[in-house]
């Protein structure tokens, strides 16, 4: 009973942990890519308003990672307490992309300090500019080392299992098993567009808090840019996704898309819940979809869970995920396709106060998508912690103290994200765009 409550408690710290740090880690990532693209319009267009956009996002971003750094911590050090045994075990496989991760959050971290201080130092902008290159690849390849510990994760490879043991770990043939693509591309794809909608909404907003100034509405046109690009670029991405799910993980693909049994010509099953188990209700049946989707041939078979031992399917909730992200990344594709193209139509629709309003909800509706899409990567992978070697129940603690761990934890994550709320509002509040674009122009910058 108390390694049970064990795995439990365990299970929801590291949810709850991964849960509040992907929100700072998706930011951290996304927002080097925007600056830099910011100050090279600025740079282009001799604009001052591209230039302030760099000068105050880089701002707000240096308060994310410094939160990004606690809660990336607090991962690692949970790895270790919670999951002793999945450490053990793979620690030698998945060495490597955690020291890399390291190194390039070190290597982003410097060059982000260096790009900080040096604003006014340099005549020639563009030098200043080129110091944002290893900030973005920096942030960037965090996130690709990080999801190959992920990915193999769900495709180990590169060892050979004896007596319980990885033994012969080649590090680079783990690294790049067959989940890595997809994963490392999605996952860079949607921290882009999601940080580019977080910034949006934040632009709609101050517009309709009465802030008409042409900063907010070019920030606003450059921010839905990228994030009609990204989103486009994720459902692409989340195709291949799918492809790889059929032939490495069908349990999952079945799982999430309510496939009970194997057949040809087989129907995406969109929305609906479940009743008296496998009875679905008020669902949208798109013929031939799931076919295409997994094999890219509607006439295709589809492995159902009806091929699957019942303790090695993941939970069927993951069904409502997989809708979540999937609905959202299609609405804020929408929102942004109107707004981009109403602009360039000049077309008054785009400054209405209920369309401003959309785009608001883009930064959040984002965020949810990329909190759905993660639980359903970890959840897609029950019952595994490493698929088809190490079961969750086996991997954790059998510690009774995890639901203390739990507590305080709780109370670390409040205190960081009211801080940081806090923080960023006051830093914004108090110098507004007006201000600074004045203290400029009389500073001759």
């Amino acid at each position: 009973m108390e390694s049970e409550q064990a795995v439990f408690f365990s299970r929801l710290l590291t949810e709850l942990t991964l849960s509040f740090h992907i929100i700072y880690a998706t930011i951290g990532v996304g927002i080097p890519f925007l600056i830099f693209i910011a100050q090279w319009l600025g740079i282009k267009k001799q604009d001052e308003h591209y230039i302030l956009l760099a000068r105050r996002w880089t701002r707000g971003f240096v308060i994310t990672v410094a939160v990004g750094v606690v809660t990336g911590t607090a991962i690692g050090l949970q790895l270790n307490l919670l999951w002793p045994t999945f450490m053990e075990l793979a620690g030698q496989a998945i060495a490597l992309p955690l020291f890399m991760e390291t190194f390039a959050f070190f290597f982003e971290a410097i060059f982000l300090g260096i790009y900080l201080y040096t604003w006014d130092r340099f005549r020639d902008q563009r030098k200043h500019m080129l110091l944002l290159v290893p900030v973005a690849i920096g942030a960037s390849f965090s996130a690709v080392f990080i999801t190959m510990v992920n990915a193999f994760m769900n495709a180990p490879q590169g060892f050979e299992l004896m007596n319980g043991e990885l033994i012969n770990v080649e590090p680079l043939v783990a690294m790049f098993n067959p989940a890595m693509p997809t994963k490392v591309a999605h996952v860079v794809a949607t921290a882009y567009m999601t940080s580019a909608f977080v910034l949006a909404a934040i632009g709609a907003f101050r517009m309709l808090r009465g802030s008409n100034h042409i900063y907010h509405k070019k920030a606003l046109l450059l921010t839905l840019k990228v994030g009609l690009v990204f989103s486009i670029a994720s459902a692409v991405i989340g195709d291949f996704a799918g492809k790889y799910l059929a032939e490495y993980q069908p349990e999952k693909l079945a799982a999430m898309e309510w496939h009970f049994e194997t057949e040809e010509q087989a129907s995406l099953t969109l929305f609906g819940f479940l009743a008296n188990g496998e009875e679905i209700k008020f669902s949208l049946e798109v013929p031939y979809a799931l076919s295409i989707l997994a094999h890219g041939n509607p006439n295709a078979e589809v492995i159902g869970l009806d091929q699957f031992a019942e303790d090695e399917i993941p939970p069927l909730y993951i069904h409502y995920l997989f809708n979540i992200m999937v609905m959202i990344g299609m609405i804020t594709m929408i929102i942004a396709l109107f707004y981009i193209v109403g602009n360039a139509l000049n077309r008054t629709f785009v400054r209405n106060r209920f369309f401003l309003w959309l785009i608001v909800s883009t930064g959040p509706l984002s965020m949810v998508a990329i909190e759905a899409g993660w639980w359903l990567a970890e959840v897609g992978r029950q019952p595994w912690v490493l698929r088809g070697i190490l079961r969750t129940e086996n991997a954790a603690t059998t510690s009774n103290h995890v639901d203390l761990m739990l507590f305080l934890f709780i109370g670390l994550y409040i205190v960081l994200g009211l801080a940081s709320v806090i923080v960023l509002t006051r830093m914004f509040k108090n110098n507004p765009v007006e201000r600074e674009l004045l203290d400029q122009q009389r500073n001759g910058r």
